[in-house]
C-alpha cells in the first residue's frame, strides 16, 4: 500500500493553533466538530497518542474516511487504518481524509489526505 498524492495540512494546523494564542481565533471557531464527527471518533477512531494542543486533557483521536466513486455504499464512511490495504487492493483509486479530533473540547482538523488504490480503471471503464 503506497499513498499518492500526499497532503500534510500541518502548517494550516499550526496557524490555526497559532491563531488561538494569539486571539486571532475563537475557541468557539476552533472548536467546532459536528456530533457526527464526535460520534465516529467514538466509535471508529484509533487513538494518534497526542494529547489535545486546545485543552491539553485529553487524548486525540484519528478518524479516517474514504471518498472515491468506486467504493459506492462505503463512500463517506470511516474506515479503521487496517482496512485501507484490503481497500487498496480492491479499488482503482480513493481519497483517504484524516482528521484528527479531541473528544473532550471538539477541537478538529484534517492532518493529512492521500490517493490509494491499485492504479487500474474500474471495470465498468475499461473498453
Amino acid at each position: 500500500m503506497r499513498p499518492r498524492l500526499v497532503v500534510d495540512y500541518g502548517l494550516v494546523r499550526r496557524a490555526a493553533l497559532a491563531g488561538l494564542r494569539s486571539g486571532r481565533l475563537d475557541t468557539a471557531d476552533a472548536c467546532d466538530a459536528h456530533p457526527y464527527l464526535l460520534r465516529a471518533a467514538k466509535h471508529h477512531g484509533e487513538p494518534s497518542g497526542e494529547l489535545c494542543p486546545v485543552c491539553r486533557r485529553e487524548p486525540l483521536t484519528h478518524v479516517t474516511y474514504v471518498y472515491g466513486d468506486e467504493l459506492g455504499r462505503s463512500a463517506g464512511r470511516a474506515k479503521a487504518t487496517a482496512e485501507l490495504a484490503d481497500m487498496a487492493r480492491k479499488y482503482g483509486e480513493f481519497n483517504v481524509h484524516v482528521i484528527e479530533v479531541c473528544q473532550g473540547c471538539a477541537w478538529n482538523h484534517l492532518t493529512v489526505s492521500y490517493v490509494l488504490g491499485h492504479g487500474d480503471e474500474p471495470r465498468s471503464q475499461r473498453g
